[in-house]
């Protein structure tokens, strides 16, 4: 059979609606854009506003007083780091002020032993070969070594030791401190069989000082303890004799009540 004819042509597709259906799904992409943009969470801006509130929290500072140092600019991080390192600085200075205060007493005590320890030199001329100063350290006592040891020795010398029991009764104190002893000498290198170097010189000026200290029985020993420094802490310059000379002593630091090692 033959094969029958289209009594009409077929209408040709129309493709119109594309066009308003692409500009829909761009509306709706946009859309959604939007609406992740604004319900993402700007990660800095977070952490900013985070550390914002832990200092008013924690810190007791005021929110606008934050805020007012940190709007100037967008990325805050260096200004908000700055901010946080003034205020630990400031509670630090409050700490220190607060822990002074605290211990005024103990600052009391130590000016009197100074002033003791200052009419016991005056009265046994020793001008000049004692000195004693208040430091952020404590209550520190300076002795030329030669008012107790012989060149290159360091052993107490037998007539000085009365000097370093003298000493040792104004180191008697209610409570008690504890109390460092260190050697030093120049730079000069020492030329005796005994001693191999300075540093072992200046341990055992420090140790055989503080083992005639300690014969006082009012003294703990507990609250002593002995160093050596060799040449390695000078107070003046090696260049000069007069220099040397300075550098060669003896030191007795008295720590204040808040440094003490009271360990049993």
């Amino acid at each position: 059979m033959s094969r029958r004819k289209k009594s009409k042509e077929e209408p040709e597709a129309n493709e119109s609606w594309l066009l308003p259906y692409s500009d829909l799904l761009t509306l709706l992409l946009a859309l959604f854009i939007v609406l992740f943009a604004m319900s993402s969470v700007d990660a800095e801006k977070f952490q900013k506003f985070s550390k914002v509130l832990n200092g008013v929290f924690v810190g007791g500072t005021s929110f606008f007083d934050y805020t007012k140092q940190t709007s100037g600019d967008d990325n805050g991080t260096s200004d908000t780091a700055k901010l946080i390192q003034q205020k630990k600085n400031d509670q630090t200075q409050e700490q220190t002020a607060a822990s002074n205060a605290a211990d005024a007493q103990t600052d009391t005590q130590l000016k009197q032993t100074k002033e003791k320890i200052d009419t016991y030199i005056k009265n046994s001329k020793l001008e000049g070969k004692f000195q004693t100063s208040l430091t952020s350290e404590g209550l520190m006592v300076t002795i030329r070594d030669n008012v107790l040891f012989d060149s290159g020795e360091a052993t107490v010398r037998q007539e000085d030791i009365k000097t370093a029991k003298q000493l040792s009764n104004l180191l008697v104190m209610d409570p008690p401190r504890s109390i460092i002893i260190s050697g030093h000498t120049d730079n000069q290198p020492i030329h005796n069989s005994i001693y191999a170097s300075n540093w072992d010189l200046s341990v055992m000026r420090a140790t055989n000082f503080l083992k005639v200290i300690l014969e006082n029985h009012h003294l703990n020993p507990k609250y002593f303890s002995a160093k050596g420094y060799g040449e390695y802490k000078p107070i003046a310059s090696n260049g000069t004799s007069a220099g040397r000379a300075k550098n060669r002593r003896v030191e007795v630091l008295i720590l204040p009540k808040q440094q003490q090692n009271t360990g049993k």
